[in-house]
């Protein structure tokens, strides 16, 4: 292997912004700000969520952020910060680099991610089950 996740993480967490559970804390509820989660479906549920995040998977980000996909998300083309995280950090700090790499700006991560979150006593919430059809 050329190349493992470590040291794309490594990478990763050298070029973009990084914040601790506390100072994304200090932004939370600021208009200009959106926290993006980048778990899937089953980890919010398990988990629990930020509430006001926005729920975008790690397997769709290069699609909804690019306004030339088919599956842009308008939210992308907001003029905002956006903050992304995971469960612990790692994914978040790929797909902040990834976006950023796009031209997406301002980015950020939350080191740690949601776990650091809620160590930092910040807000969370529930996310309720879809319900069977």
């Amino acid at each position: 292997m050329k190349k493992g996740y470590r040291a794309l993480v490594d990478e990763a967490m050298a070029e973009v912004k990084t914040y601790t559970g506390a100072e994304a804390q200090q932004k939370y509820g600021d208009p200009k700000v959106l926290f993006v989660d980048v778990r899937d479906g089953r980890e919010l549920e398990r988990e629990g969520i930020i509430p006001g995040a926005f729920s975008a998977p790690r397997g769709m980000i290069e699609f909804w952020v690019d306004p030339d996909s088919p599956y842009f998300k308008p939210v992308f083309g907001e003029a905002r910060e956006f903050i992304f995280f995971c469960a612990a950090g790692w994914r978040s700090a790929l797909t902040a680099k990834t976006v950023q790499d796009m031209g997406l700006a301002p980015v950020a991560h939350i080191e740690g991610g949601f776990s650091a979150w809620k160590a930092a006593g910040a807000p969370t919430g529930v996310k309720e089950p879809k319900p069977k059809a």
